[in-house]
């Protein structure tokens, strides 16, 4: 039987309006997370500015200890919502089946404003990154219906944490 393995995850509220205080979804992945049997390596807040942005994730992605990041926040559409542009110059490769199943089991709860999300995932230097909405609706329902098992070498078919060893292949 194939074993928990325990990851190092990093958690990133991106907003100018919450704080570490009422950052409910933040709140939230921390203790989904944990419960998980993960371990919290850092948590942050940073306002929606790609540059901020992209310099937390860089230092969290160089370090080679965090096997995980999930952000929260700033994938709408609003002028303020820069959360893809800014990880994307990141990623060393897209996911893009996770945007696809996220907006269609979103799809079931709140119909076609689902189309408004850009959530996204990727990889970077053997760190999986998954940017979701900052409602507390949907990083449950990333969470539970899709990270959790991910993150979860037990999952069966496949997971994500049993491919780990083999990212830097060449």
């Amino acid at each position: 039987m194939t074993e928990f393995i325990a990851l190092d995850v990093a958690v990133l509220c991106i907003s100018d309006t919450r704080t570490l205080e009422n950052d409910h979804s933040g709140a939230y992945l921390v203790e989904a997370i944990q419960a998980a049997g993960h371990r919290i390596a850092q948590r942050a807040l940073l306002p929606d500015n790609k540059y901020q942005i992209r310099a937390q994730l860089s230092a969290w992605i160089a370090d080679s200890e965090i096997g995980a990041i999930i952000t929260t926040g700033g994938t709408g559409f609003t002028g303020r919502d820069g959360t893809p542009e800014a990880v994307e110059a990141l990623l060393d490769k897209q996911m893009p089946g996770f945007s696809t199943l996220l907006h269609q089991l979103s799809y079931a709860q709140i119909g076609s404003a689902t189309l408004q999300s850009r959530a996204l995932a990727g990889l970077a230097n053997k760190c999986f990154i998954f940017c979701l909405p900052g409602s507390l609706a949907a990083c449950e329902l990333a969470w539970t219906q899709i990270i959790s098992k991910q993150l979860d070498a037990r999952t069966k078919p496949c997971n994500l944490v049993q491919l780990r060893d083999r990212l830097t292949e060449r």
